[in-house]
């Protein structure tokens, strides 16, 4: 068999063209993967430091509502974070560029650390200091509790001496008669009587105050007179319209002081009835008691 040379230079050279285009199409094809991969990747790394950035500033913005005193503090964080990512935003993904984001991003994450430290620093004195206010305030609840049931106890106390304190008569009685001159005649019969005798006891009691008392007897008829008005006299918002004062020294003993009540011309003659005779002391009322005229 004879072979022609040309010819069979013309199929090896046609043969190494073809490895040659199926090498170079493996190797365009195989590099045209690494190069999307990379695009990807650095996509992938700019879309992260963008992620990592924008949460850095949503976290500022929460601290900012609450951290008055840092304000500024964070503020300057917050415009370097946000410098930061507004630039990222506008350059195309570059591996040098994603490098130098990196490096801030760490720049940043570490600032952001520290200032996060001096807010949970500020956190946990803010809590001692709010279990301290909360203590003081409890102690001061609990205090005014004792000083106020200290306080009632104090007005009882007080009430309870100056109940024990006022002058007291441990007995009145009243007689009715007639009154001729120098003479008495003691008499029931409401015609002929035209003055009452009325003694009161004033007790014993080391709680009262010694020295002068005033005693205002009052003795009311059956028609709701005072016999022997001798006019009106007020105690605060109180008045009392008496028939006789009797200024007595009062020395913490027991004491009688007896009165004549002499019927005034108004008072002639008296009611068949009961005479009603009540004592004061200012105006504290010591008893009473009462005459029956028939």
């Amino acid at each position: 068999m004879i072979v022609n040379p040309q010819l069979f230079n013309y199929r090896l050279i046609i043969g190494s063209l073809l490895i040659i285009l199926t090498a170079l199409g493996i190797y365009s094809f195989t590099n045209h993967k690494s190069i999307k991969s990379y695009e990807e990747f650095l996509k992938q790394e700019k879309f992260l430091i963008e992620q990592e950035l924008s949460e850095m500033l949503e976290s500022y913005d929460e601290l900012s509502e609450d951290y008055d005193l840092m304000a500024s503090q964070l503020q300057e964080a917050k415009l370097e974070t946000k410098n930061a990512l507004d630039s990222l935003r506008l350059l195309k993904s570059d591996l040098s560029i994603i490098t130098k984001f990196k490096e801030q991003l760490i720049i940043l994450k570490s600032k952001s650390k520290v200032l996060l430290n001096t807010i949970d620093s500020l956190n946990i004195a803010n809590q001692h200091l709010m279990e301290e206010k909360q203590d003081a305030l409890n102690t001061i609840e609990r205090k005014s509790s004792t000083i106020n049931a200290l306080a009632t106890k104090n007005d009882l106390l007080n009430k309870a001496i100056d109940n024990a304190s006022i002058l007291k008569a441990s007995n009145i009685s009243a007689q009715s008669y007639k009154l001729s001159g120098a003479k008495k005649r003691f008499t029931t019969k409401a015609r002929r009587a035209n003055a009452i005798d009325v003694c009161i006891l004033l007790a014993e009691n080391p709680l009262t105050d010694e020295g002068d008392k005033e005693i205002y007897i009052q003795i009311v008829s059956p028609n709701g007179n005072v016999v022997g008005d001798k006019g009106e006299v007020f105690f605060d918002d109180d008045s009392l319209i008496y028939s006789k004062k009797e200024l007595v020294s009062y020395q913490n003993e027991n004491l009688e002081v007896c009165s004549a009540i002499i019927a005034d011309k108004d008072d002639k003659p008296f009611q068949k009835g009961d005479y009603i005779i009540n004592v004061f002391h200012k105006k504290d009322k010591l008893g009473s008691t009462r005459v029956t005229l028939k």
